[in-house]
């Protein structure tokens, strides 16, 4: 009865500060008032005797001091601790890439994974548990508007106000009021049921693997789960990975159209041309999204003016996705303000549900960007997941035949005069 008051008290409160949350300047701390309440509660009451309801009971005060750990038994506990790392970095992993596209700005997997591995090192010298994100304290940040690590910083020395003052304080709050502000926290993770008709129609073999880690989790443990759904992916991948030669980087020739304008005058404008040569998966989308973005803003920062140029030398970019570099030979010559990509995807074998939802992001940040994008030589599950993925609403087509047809396509409707490089990805 406690949790379920607890729940719809906080379900309520947190729906209105959702609702007020710009007319008002400073918002509830629900989670805070909730506890402080029921800790009073069960004090005056005395409901651990009264109805034995169970309660976080006594905090130890203080911390105790360092010691160097045991070296003689590493022998014995470095298979177990090599598994639980593992699965300790890919949670961690997971949450850092969740929360930064939910607010939109970019993680490093290394600076993550050396992160993780201080913040271990040196507890260890405390003989604290191995630590990692948890889903619990994210989504609880998520819950009072956290966005950086200030947040972070101050739950920090709120742990530490609290192991060394006010834990006894703790000591009658219900385990049950604790748990229901942990459940109220996990109900945006809980609504991403909601995807799983998006997986269904993008890729199901992804859906298929959500569902599995799903029910591992549920049955064993979130550590069991998350280890499963990593094996299986990378076992599935590896399964699915194309063995032919179709998957080798082909220089494409040159192509050339010139469109006269209404002035007779010859206008030069740029298309650049990316070539997919490779599947595009979760294992080298997010280095695909990265060189693409990183050469977008290249060509969007260059801006002056082209002489006499009537052709340019092909430019390459020839790294494959799978290694991920994204290399420019020469110098490029520059583009207008709006300019066009087209992407060739006749060489894009293989995609899953991370695959399309990097390219619907490209698509979506070219368009805020003033860039036209295209995409050509598209398969029909190709279009049909990035239909079913994203908003992809455009008054302009944005699927094509063929390379030639894209073009064509731009230049009709921009009057573009010229097609000046090409680089492949």
């Amino acid at each position: 009865l406690l949790s379920l008051l607890s729940i719809v008290v906080l379900v309520l409160v947190k729906e209105l500060n959702e609702q007020f949350k710009r007319k008002i300047k400073v918002v509830l701390p629900v989670d805070l008032v909730l506890i402080i309440a029921a800790s009073f509660a069960c004090y005056c009451t005395n409901m651990e005797n009264t109805y034995g309801l169970e309660v976080v009971g006594h905090i130890p005060k203080g911390i105790p001091p360092p010691r160097v750990p045991p070296m003689n038994i590493l022998s014995a506990v470095v298979t177990e601790a090599f598994g639980v790392a593992l699965v300790g970095y890919v949670a961690s992993l997971a949450l850092a890439q969740g929360s930064a596209k939910k607010f939109k700005y970019s993680v490093d997997d290394n600076q993550e994974f050396l992160a993780h591995g201080l913040s271990n090192v040196i507890p260890s010298f405390f003989f604290c548990i191995p630590s990692a994100a948890a889903m619990g304290r994210t989504a609880g940040l998520y819950s009072t508007g956290a966005k950086t690590q200030v947040a972070c910083l101050i739950s920090c020395i709120f742990v530490l106000i609290v192991i060394y003052a006010i834990g006894p304080l703790l000591y009658w709050l219900p385990m049950c009021v604790l748990a229901s502000i942990i459940v109220v926290g996990l109900k945006g993770m809980l609504v991403q049921f909601r995807d799983l008709k998006k997986y269904w129609n993008v890729d199901k073999i992804d859906w298929g693997i959500w569902i599995s880690t799903y029910v591992f989790t549920i049955c064993f443990a979130a550590n069991v789960g998350l280890l499963f759904g990593v094996v299986c992916t990378i076992a599935i991948v590896i399964g699915r990975f194309p063995r032919t030669k179709t998957l080798s980087i082909i220089n494409m020739k040159e192509m050339e159209f010139k469109v006269k304008t209404e002035s007779d005058d010859e206008t030069l404008q740029q298309v650049k041309i990316v070539s997919i040569n490779n599947p595009l998966v979760f294992l080298n989308a997010k280095k695909f999204n990265t060189d693409l973005m990183n050469f977008i803003q290249k060509e969007n920062a260059s801006n002056q003016p082209l002489d006499d140029i009537s052709k340019y030398e092909q430019n390459t970019l020839l790294n494959s996705l799978s290694n991920g570099n994204c290399n420019e030979d020469a110098a490029q010559p520059c583009c207008s303000e709006r300019w066009s990509l087209v992407l060739d995807c006749s060489g894009l074998s293989l995609f899953d549900y991370s695959g399309v939802s990097t390219l619907v992001e490209v698509y979506m940040e070219c368009k805020g960007r003033s860039v036209d994008v295209s995409l050509a030589n598209c398969t029909a599950s190709l279009i049909k997941a990035m239909t079913y993925y994203g908003n992809l609403d455009s008054e302009k087509p944005i699927f094509f035949e063929s390379v030639s047809a894209a073009i064509r396509n731009i230049y009709s409707n921009k009057n573009l005069s010229k097609l000046s490089d090409h680089s492949e990805v």
